[in-house]
């Protein structure tokens, strides 16, 4: 699942992807220091997979992830291709969600491409660049399907309406993520590779004197994002890349010396891990103890297809214990003599933190 870090240029989102990655990306005071998209795969922590290592006893554990790409700031324009404007929206295009950094801190020694640091105003800009290009792709699509409408294909005439519904709802200014829309209307928003359809939360980057107290563009962003139901997550990239030097140890120190049991990029990981509307399973043997991830509202079968397909092929049942009973019952034969140890079938829903053993046909 790849979420793209977006941003005005100057806001932190280098900054943030090497903290998460430890990627040593380029992250200079200038427009335009990402040119090319940096990609970095990212660990969830999870201490659930940790109890299950300690419980198997396993020769590998191994977490589930996430890919982060850091892209090219975005200026106004972008839509008209101004700055690295089509680069930046094709790489959008590619990836599952959207985390946008929002500058939440002033800093005469660090630069904005406009001049003054205002979050609601770089918010809009990415907006209505985004709702642009949406709108042009739409349009383009449009005059498509009208040339085949022309030639009475049903198909098509019911297409034409869902793509003008479309057009119309760009140009009230709405984000397509918030519309609800038919099943058609929904297949031609994945077809076309919609901007604004794709699920965003912001990042505001503060100063490091600031993660105690909330300062009023912080409190306008979370305002603005209230109205849109996306989530925050707040942050000082600059504390969260001096965390990212130390090791594990020290940076539990560091943590608890700010009075913080998280940081802000297990925040940022956990919070985009949702974003995608994703859960946990967990596999385990002597082997290994693997988490895995899957959509929220997937099956049995899909899961068991997740660990193999042969899997999903023979399919018999799933052997399934939630990850709290088989914590408190201490091991997997304890857990089936309390009979906490559940037989389900490819229809079961799987829920996050099952363990699951799948029994199949090769």
């Amino acid at each position: 699942m790849k979420i793209g870090i977006v941003g005005l240029p100057n806001v932190g989102k280098s900054t943030l992807f090497n903290a998460l990655t430890r990627a040593g990306a380029a992250a200079e005071n200038y427009p335009f220091c990402t040119i090319d998209r940096n990609v970095g795969i990212v660990s969830i922590p999870d201490h659930r997979l940790d109890l299950l290592a300690g419980i198997y006893r396993p020769q590998k554990k191994i977490p589930t992830a996430i890919e982060f790409v850091d892209i090219a700031g975005l200026v106004k324009g972008a839509s008209r291709g101004e700055g690295l404007g089509n680069q930046f929206l094709g790489h959008i295009r590619e990836v599952e969600a959207v985390a946008q950094v929002v500058r939440c801190f002033t800093d005469q020694n660090v630069n904005h491409v406009d001049g003054s640091v205002d979050p609601l105003r770089d918010i809009e800009v990415i907006k209505t660049e985004l709702l642009l290009a949406d709108l042009a792709t739409t349009e383009r699509r449009i005059e498509k399907t009208k040339k085949m409408a022309k030639s009475c294909e049903k198909e098509a005439r019911e297409e034409l309406k869902e793509l003008e519904q479309l057009k119309n709802i760009l140009e009230e200014g709405l984000n397509i993520r918030r519309i609800t829309l038919s099943e058609r209307g929904e297949a031609l928003i994945k077809e076309m590779h919609l901007l604004t359809a794709k699920p965003t939360i912001y990042i505001t980057n503060i100063d490091e004197t600031d993660l105690r107290a909330e300062n009023e563009m912080l409190r306008q962003v979370k305002e603005h994002a209230k109205r849109e139901e996306a989530p925050v997550v707040t942050i000082s990239a600059k504390i969260e890349a001096d965390i990212a030097e130390l090791e594990p140890a020290e940076a539990e120190l560091f943590l608890e010396g700010l009075g913080f049991k998280q940081s802000g990029l297990d925040l940022v990981i956990q919070a985009g891990y949702q974003l995608l509307n994703l859960i946990t399973f967990f596999t385990t043997g002597e082997k290994e103890v693997r988490a895995r991830t899957l959509r929220k509202g997937s099956t049995a079968l899909l899961a068991a297809g997740k660990v193999h397909t042969d899997m999903q092929r023979g399919f018999i049942r799933a052997e399934v214990v939630s990850f709290e009973d088989l914590a408190k019952a201490g091991s997997i034969a304890r857990a089936r003599e309390e009979g906490l140890l559940r037989v389900e079938g490819k229809d079961y829903l799987i829920k996050d933190g099952d363990v699951c053993h799948f029994r199949f046909n090769v």
